[in-house]
């Protein structure tokens, strides 16, 4: 998706943050098990949380010494193992697919020629994933398809385009058994996903206005959002604060310090390095570090 959705590893202890890459190298490996090789370019900190989430209550944690194909001298490493890890795998070349959709429709015919030519080394991978998430993929593209309306209408509503992408990511709780879990799970993806669209508007601006593009933050507010920081600081922090409130509710067993993290000091962190326009180069650098 995105990559705002990232923890504060200076505050995880040794034994949080080696849970958190075995979370990441488990997601890493699931693409490449069900989607090949080329899935695993796609791997994100966003798709990290949510196989976070959607493995936490499945029971005690499944653990799997494997090789890193991007490091094979390396050591194996142990890597995150589980039924709902495959979930969040197909889910995550589902976003992905429409993603690339989205940037081809953005751009013109000679500029969109790069953004087809890798959606279509997918193409087979997203059809594996659809089947096997159906439900995710249509409620995908019919929050996509409201997205397009508000941007064709240039909508001055912000709360409608975000509602739109927020309620995508929330039907991923749908891979989850129990209803309270899913009740629950939805309102926290629900809320990540609009704060996460709120971030995705403010960090774009420049770059929309430039291109003539259509940014909800703009339309909202007649061309002043940068003037309008104060509101979108108050109503994202609300959505991290309801977030936040979901994940009280959910069973994340071993999981919790690191979701908290993630919630509570990760992307507050995040925001203030959006809003302040230093999140590029932030994490520009900090993938330079890996």
């Amino acid at each position: 998706m995105f990559g705002y959705v990232r923890p504060a590893l200076g505050r995880l202890n040794q034994e949080q943050k080696d849970a958190y890459q075995s979370a990441y190298c488990g997601l890493c490996h699931a693409l490449g098990k069900r989607h090949g090789l080329l899935a695993r370019m796609t791997l994100q900190y966003d798709f990290t949380f949510l196989a976070i989430v959607l493995s936490a209550g499945e029971g005690e944690d499944r653990l799997s010494c494997l090789r890193c194909p991007a490091h094979p001298l390396r050591r194996p490493r142990p890597c995150m193992a589980g039924g709902r890890l495959d979930a969040a795998a197909d889910q995550s070349m589902i976003l992905t697919w429409h993603k690339l959709t989205d940037d081809v429709d953005d751009h013109g015919f000679f500029t969109g020629l790069p953004f087809r030519f890798v959606r279509r080394l997918f193409r087979r991978s997203y059809r594996r994933a659809a089947e096997a998430q159906p439900e995710f993929d249509a409620r995908t593209r019919e929050g996509l398809a409201r997205l397009g309306e508000l941007e064709e209408a240039r909508s001055p509503h912000l709360d409608r385009a975000a509602d739109a992408f927020a309620q995508i990511l929330a039907c991923a709780a749908q891979a989850m058994p129990e209803e309270g879990t899913r009740r629950a799970l939805g309102q926290l993806l629900y809320h990540l996903g609009r704060w996460i669209y709120l971030m995705d508007a403010w960090d774009d601006l420049d770059d929309d206005r430039r291109k003539g593009r259509y940014n909800a933050l703009d339309a909202r507010f007649a061309g002043n959002a940068r003037d309008n920081r104060d509101y979108l600081e108050t109503t994202a922090t609300h959505s991290l604060r309801l977030a936040g409130s979901a994940a009280e509710l959910l069973e994340l067993g071993g999981w919790g310090p690191v979701v908290e993290n993630i919630l509570y000091t990760g992307l507050p962190t995040v925001q203030r390095a959006v809003l302040d326009g230093r999140w590029k180069e932030m994490r520009d650098n900090k993938e330079k570090s890996k």
